[in-house]
């Protein structure tokens, strides 16, 4: 096995931040350094106000910080110091050119690949962490060998990550399995023993599961098509729910009561967001095109599908429960990231209900404890969301208190089910909104009931809930052809 006293990551995001603190928690002999080309990024990780929001990160941080975990911009330094190297860059889709809208766009890794090749005078290990395509890891592998000083080898090692954002301190803890793939070769297996040495300091060995690259590689995409999968499946069956009169809670607890099937990931809602599963799901689809699978690629491709039906449905919903109109009403948005307990805002439900409404002429308050103003006007004025960016500003007012978000508005929405919307004083916001009061639960987190006998109109996914007054029926509900 090779020893490693140091390490660098490459890309000071979610994946690095998180993992290279509790690497470095874990591994007080090894010093750990996170690089980026951002200067405020890196100025943030190295002040009290980290750039992401993590429970738990903050302590492992302030912790470890000066000690054994260093924040800086010194790429080439860090390079040439480290004996393992992790990649944690960007993989957004393509927006333009061939694979649009479906594919990755790797040129964050080939770019640094080719400064690893660049500056590199030593033997290094690779390690992928970013979300890649099956194969990636021997592009990278490519670009060092056709790019390498004389007399250095390199390792390439697939190690994707598994966090859920909310929860990722807890999965990098504890988590479900740590999986490693490289070259079946004798220079690949000691590259894999190295890596998995590293992990072993705080996770059992038998968590620890070892492939070739390939398989490790398509297993990070498959295991987020499954999740996305059983989101749009339950929400797929809580519309069914609706036109029946079926409780969507009761159906998903009598199913996930099956062994074969489990409870996880059954929870209906207006659907699901983050950097992963739409972008993973997309990347799977592009893969089985390009590998002359039509079929299964239609067969994934209906996931994402089904999630924007969920998301338009929804919207639907808002505007038929409000006589068929929402212009120049008052909507109280409550949360605008994808999930609780994180920032990260990226693919959001609440964007593109928001989206929805303003197309509608809706004015829109949004609150949510943990994203800042700017970040939600980067979002709902983004080319691919606003066709005019000066009619979002004019409609759409960020607030810092929920309970302002809804005064005097005809309707507030629950897009992210942040605990503190549970315990929230809904006959005050009942008092100060306009009558008919509507409340639209897009995550099942409220007590209906209650809000119900408050005196609220109350609208849910994948139930029917039983108000004083008879829904609206439009006179003509939107298509949706899918």
């Amino acid at each position: 096995m090779q020893p490693v006293s140091k390490i660098c990551c490459i890309g000071a995001g979610y994946v690095g931040g998180p993992t290279c603190a509790v690497i470095a928690l874990n591994c007080p002999e090894i010093c750990v350094t996170v690089v980026d080309l951002s200067q405020p990024r890196i100025d943030a990780w190295n002040s009290n106000r980290l750039p992401i929001y993590e429970p738990g990160l903050q302590e492992i941080v302030e912790n470890c910080r000066g000690k054994n975990l260093f924040y800086s911009t010194d790429i080439d330094k860090a390079i040439i110091e480290a004996d393992l190297i992790f990649i944690c860059v960007n993989t957004p889709t393509k927006t333009f050119g061939l694979g649009k809208g479906r594919a990755p766009d790797l040129k964050y890794i080939e770019s640094a690949a080719r400064h690893i090749s660049k500056v590199a005078k030593t033997h290094k290990i690779i390690v992928e962490k970013s979300t890649v395509p099956v194969r990636a890891a021997e592009s990278i592998s490519t670009i060092l060998k056709a790019n390498k000083q004389s007399g250095i080898l390199y390792e390439v090692l697939s190690n994707p990550e598994f966090l859920a954002e909310g929860t990722a301190i807890n999965d990098l803890l504890k988590p479900d399995r740590v999986l490693i793939g490289g070259e079946q070769t004798r220079g690949g297996k000691v590259a894999i023993d190295t890596l998995a040495w590293i992990y072993e300091h705080w996770i059992p060995a038998d968590r620890v599961i070892k492939t070739n690259t390939w398989s490790s590689e398509l297993s990070k995409l498959a295991a987020n098509a499954f999740l996305a999968q059983r989101i749009s499946s339950i929400n797929a069956l809580s519309a069914v729910c609706e036109a029946t009169g079926a409780d969507v809670s009761e159906v998903s607890n009598a199913i996930g009561r099956d062994s074969r099937i489990g409870n996880k990931f059954l929870q209906a809602s207006v659907g699901f967001g983050g950097s992963c599963f739409q972008k993973d799901v997309l990347n799977l689809v592009y893969l089985c095109e390009a590998l002359n699978l039509p079929e299964v690629a239609a067969y994934w491709h209906q996931v994402i599908k089904m999630n924007e039906y969920q998301r338009r449905r929804f919207a639907n919903k808002i505007i038929n429960a409000l006589f068929n109109t929402v212009t120049d009403k008052k909507i109280g948005i409550l949360g605008f990231a994808f999930k609780k307990n994180t920032g990260d805002t990226r693919e959001s439900a609440s964007i593109y209900i928001c989206k929805y409404l303003l197309e509608e002429g809706a004015r829109v308050t949004i609150y949510d404890p943990k994203v800042e103003e700017e970040q939600v006007y980067l979002e709902l004025c983004h080319p691919s969301i606003a066709v005019d960016p000066e009619k979002v500003k004019k409609l759409v007012k960020v607030e810092k208190d929920a309970y302002t978000a809804v005064e005097n508005a005809h309707a507030l929405v629950v897009c992210t089910e942040w605990d503190e919307f549970k315990t929230l004083d809904y006959r005050r916001i009942y008092a100060n909104m306009l009558k008919p009061a509507f409340a639209f639960d897009g995550r099942m987190i409220l007590d209906h009931d209650c809000l119900v006998e408050i005196g609220f109109q109350v609208e849910t996914i994948g139930k029917i809930v039983k108000n004083s007054i008879p829904p609206v029926t439009p006179p003509l509900a939107p298509s949706l052809d899918y």
